[in-house]
């Protein structure tokens, strides 16, 4: 009992097995195939028998596949013969009946009169093991030269110019928080790039178009319809919606309570007209330097609100100013040499500069070409003891070091113990070691150097009006309630500081201000007093006018 059942399980097992190998094959009038398996015909056995329909021809249906899943199905029509079937049947297979012999992609498999024209049926299954609509087959006939069936790819619209809607949003972020947040413009950078990372030339777009909205804020302002700077914190989407309007860009979709887009013409008008709304100052800054500058001023503050060229120096205890060209040329960055300054780079293209391998080697540093004349100013050799006072994150610093070409003893020193931090590793990655960093944190340090130093710089803390191209944020705030201060401060420095050298050794003052009483009238106050002590040797005074920022300088001679 237990065999015949076993029996019939088989037999019905076996029944749908030959339903499934025949469901995907119909002849042309409809009738199914024999129920003799595929691989009897497909092997071409010798003596195999043909019983299918006496029809010319049979039309066979099958799934089409991509990537393993059906995507439709497709028919093409075989001929039957009495001759034997020679290779895989498919839809460029042709048979010749005069000869028997089939023709066709694949190999030959049965010969002779004797093998049988019977076309069995086959599973959908069975078509994809044998690699008639696999990947495997797929990637045989790219290798042979036949080309995939062609995918259809929808074609990307043409990006419109201005910012992208995820650049909208992290401009707007960072305007915040410059503006509302009261964050430097610096600081907003680096908060917002750590939380979104994203390409490098992006982050360009983005940095370069938000400083040219802070080099000429009180334009937008105006072509937004803002009147008071506090304006500025409620209304950040007006002020890029202004700033679209006058880069040509179409407006973008934002909330801006209050804006007037029928104005926008007038107003764009009205802000060109007036010199100080087209070239980005301030009444407070115009009112201090034209004081102090007279008939100069008119031609720096309009240098003053013109992009700033991008300089780099290179680090000559590495390489030299044309090895470093030509290393950056293989990175794909365009530089041109900078005429007067030996160690300056000008770079001309919109590059990724800190992402650089050179960069990384510590090739070099990013400095204005201007700033890069103050340490060859204060005359240091190698094998010296030199002093750099206010050296800050050391940008100075590492370029005296290079100028000792490593030999001798630099000593930085600075208040703020996290700005020497950050010197120490860019020493490291420059391989300037012959720098030791000490944090002024009593009197002691200052006095303990007294007559210790071959040269001291004191590069003193300032307005930074000099500078104002690279922190476009700053002059948007009145520095001139802090300016009296300042001035304390800078000669207080310059009084103790200056004691560090030896006698006959020298003395270098500098400031990145363009205002004479932070400049000039320091340095005559201080030889007024020390005329004895001091003698006046050079001083030079760098303009934003001539494509550099703004400096100032002045060396003293120790006499006694």
């Amino acid at each position: 009992m237990a065999s015949d059942v076993r029996s019939s399980s088989r037999m019905q097992r076996s029944k749908f097995s030959a339903k499934s190998r025949a469901s995907n094959f119909t002849s042309r009038d409809g009738a199914q195939g024999g129920a003799r398996p595929a691989r009897d015909a497909l092997r071409g056995r010798k003596g195999a028998k043909g019983s299918g329909s006496s029809a010319s021809s049979a039309t066979t249906t099958r799934g089409v596949y991509r990537d393993g899943h059906q995507v439709g199905t497709e028919s093409h029509t075989i001929p039957s013969s009495r001759g034997s079937f020679h290779g895989h049947h498919d839809h460029t297979h042709t048979f010749d009946h005069s000869t028997g012999n089939g023709k066709g992609n694949g190999k030959g498999i049965g010969k002779g009169k004797g093998a049988s024209s019977k076309i069995e049926p086959k599973s959908r299954f069975s078509e994809r093991r044998e690699g008639h609509v696999s990947e495997r087959a797929a990637a045989h006939k790219m290798r042979a030269g036949v080309a995939r069936r062609k995918e259809i790819v929808a074609e990307r619209a043409p990006r419109k110019p201005g910012f992208t809607t995820f650049q909208l949003r992290l401009v707007s972020s960072i305007l915040h928080t410059t503006l509302v947040d009261k964050k430097p413009l610096d600081k907003s950078y680096a908060q917002w790039f750590a939380k979104v990372k994203i390409p490098a030339v992006e982050q360009g777009f983005v940095i370069n178009h938000i400083n040219a909205m802070f080099r000429r804020l009180s334009f937008y302002a105006h072509v937004a319809g803002l009147k008071r700077p506090s304006d500025f914190e409620r209304h950040v989407n007006r002020l890029i919606l202004a700033y679209s309007y006058d880069q040509g860009w179409p407006l973008p979709e934002l909330d801006a309570e209050g804006f007037d887009r029928a104005g926008l013409k007038k107003r764009q008008t009205e802000a060109n007209e007036h010199p100080l709304l087209r070239e980005g100052c301030p009444y407070w800054l115009e009112e201090l330097c034209s004081k102090e500058l007279k008939e100069a001023w008119p031609q720096e503050r309009k240098a003053l609100g013109e992009k700033a060229p991008r300089f780099i120096r290179v680090n000559t205890l590495k390489c030299t100013r044309d090895e470093l060209a030509s290393t950056l040329s293989e990175e794909g960055i365009v530089t041109k040499s900078v005429k007067g300054v030996n160690t300056a780079l000008e770079v001309t293209s919109n590059a990724a500069l800190f992402r650089t391998v050179a960069f990384h080697n510590g090739l070099f540093e990013q400095q204005d070409a201007g700033s890069q004349l103050i340490a060859p100013f204060l005359e240091v050799e190698p094998g010296m003891r030199v002093i750099d006072a206010c050296a800050g994150s050391g940008g100075k610093t590492l370029h005296l070091a290079a100028l000792m070409q490593g030999k001798g003893t630099l000593i930085a020193l600075d208040i703020e113990g996290w700005k020497l931090e950050e010197l120490e590793k860019r020493a490291r990655r420059a391989g300037a070691f012959n720098i030791n960093t000490r944090t002024i944190d009593t009197t002691k340090v200052i006095k303990r150097l007294q007559e210790q130093a071959d040269r001291v710089l004191i590069d003193a803390p300032c307005s930074g009006l000099g500078v104002l191209r690279r922190t476009a944020d700053s002059k948007w705030a009145d520095i001139q309630p802090r300016l009296a201060e300042l001035k304390k401060i800078q000669a207080d420095i310059l009084e103790r500081y200056s004691l560090m050298a030896k006698v006959g050794g020298k003395v270098v003052y500098s400031t990145c201000s363009i205002l004479p009483s932070e400049n000039q009238e320091q340095v005559k106050a201080f030889l007024d007093k020390h005329s004895d002590k001091f003698e006046l040797e050079e001083e030079k005074t760098i303009l934003p006018s001539s494509g550099f920022d703004g400096f100032y300088m002045a060396r003293f001679k120790r006499l006694a």
